[in-house]
């Protein structure tokens, strides 16, 4: 069996650690890495390094990654081959992606989500075109953004450069407090139509749906979701800080369980979001994360944190990106603003160099890594904490 210098090889280890999970290996010479498991529940998620003469191996639960370790150093690709003859394992959840090495879920519908988005969160039209536009050119692919002004900015990269490559995720409105659960279903039906018109597209890749303090109107828009799936409009459906409560509602009467839910996770937090992670897990659904840097706008606590800075320093990075690179290490798909420049009163991606060198940094995330022992002194860092689903309903909690 011949490997490429960028091969990826999926081995499926249930033996291992009793349960159903997956080694994803991108090879040039090979370090075998091995599962580890955290009591009873199997928690997030170490890539490791991505260097010359190393491996990233990724194991991966139902429904999202949990962590790995460094276990055997096998000196050649044969060796390499031999241990995953003696696993006797296939079937791959994720893959990487060799254009621009960001890794890429397989998500249940068969849609391949990039694991790092462009968020376009209060950037204007102008913001949202020029941070899109960076972002290609660096290899990130996937956005994330509102219905609005932000949609209209990608549009006009659409119709500039095309549809194809691109991994598209919007929202749904929140319905207003009081609104009946028919009249919530028509309005998520009308805005789909309406996004769809103004992008151009016949479908998007990922469409999520918003929290409600009303379970019925979240059971009578996922519904609609349901139907935009089968019919074509969007390749997958999510949901956005939905909190255990929610999820459970959901769930009651839903045909198609959500294939992530879009939560706050930044270092001070641990690694499994107050139980909200590990909750969502057991029932198949991802992470995907937003708030690396803290929200509404960066945290100062959190990026003049001594441990996080003095790990910056030895890798000669940023805390920003040592912030960053803690969560899509800790398994979580990661959707990062263009840069720093964000707050309670929007975001910003002028011309200039702030948003162009902001936006390579975060395409070049995937060429380094973190050490397990960095990545379990950033896991035990406790401030600034922050609940997941800052944006919920009111009365919509986690778990303590």
């Amino acid at each position: 069996m011949a490997f490429l210098s960028r091969c990826t090889l999926v081995l499926m280890c249930c033996a291992l650690v009793g349960r159903a999970c997956a080694f994803t290996i991108t090879a040039s010479p090979f370090v075998l890495v091995s599962s580890r498991q955290h009591g009873n529940t199997a928690l997030p998620l170490r890539s490791q390094r991505r260097s010359a003469g190393h491996i990233s191996c990724n194991l991966q639960l139902p429904g999202e990654g949990c962590t790995s370790r460094r276990a055997v150093l096998l000196g050649s690709p044969a060796a390499a081959v031999a241990a995953a003859a003696a696993l006797n394992v296939a079937c791959p959840p994720q893959v990487a992606d060799a254009a621009n090495k960001i890794p890429v879920w397989s998500l249940d519908s068969g849609a391949k989500m990039p694991t790092l988005a462009l968020n376009t969160a209060g950037l204007s039209v102008d913001g949202t075109e020029r941070a899109l536009r960076l972002a290609l050119s660096s290899g990130i692919t996937h956005v994330d953004f509102h219905p609005g002004i932000e949609r209209d900015g990608v549009a006009r990269v659409i119709r500039s450069t095309g549809r194809s490559g691109l991994f598209l995720t919007t929202k749904i409105r929140k319905a207003a407090p009081g609104t009946a659960p028919a009249a919530a279903a028509d309005k998520a039906r009308l805005q789909i139509e309406e996004d769809l018109r103004v992008l151009g597209v016949e479908s998007v890749d990922m469409l999520m749906l918003r929290d409600s303090p009303d379970c019925d109107v979240m059971q009578a828009q996922w519904a609609v979701l349901e139907q935009a799936l089968k019919a074509g409009n969007t390749r997958s459906i999510g949901v956005v800080n939905f909190c255990e409560s929610a999820l459970r509602c959901l769930l009651e009467t839903a045909t198609t369980r959500p294939a992530l839910n879009y939560i706050m996770l930044h270092v001070g937090m641990g690694p499994d979001a107050h139980g909200l992670r590990s909750f969502a897990s057991e029932r198949g659904i991802r992470t995907f994360a937003y708030g690396a840097l803290g929200e509404p706008g960066p945290s100062t606590e959190l990026l003049s944190n001594p441990t996080l800075q003095r790990i910056a320093s030895a890798h000669k990075r940023s805390p920003e990106e040592v912030a960053v690179r803690w969560a899509l290490q800790s398994g979580v798909a990661v959707s990062v603003r263009a840069s720093a420049e964000f707050g309670p009163e929007g975001s910003v991606c002028e011309e200039g160099p702030r948003c162009v060198s902001g936006v390579r940094m975060r395409a070049q995330l995937f060429d380094w890594g973190l050490e397990d022992v960095e990545m379990r002194e950033l896991d035990a860092v406790s401030s600034p904490d922050s609940i997941p689903t800052p944006f919920a309903s009111a009365g919509c909690l986690p778990r303590p």
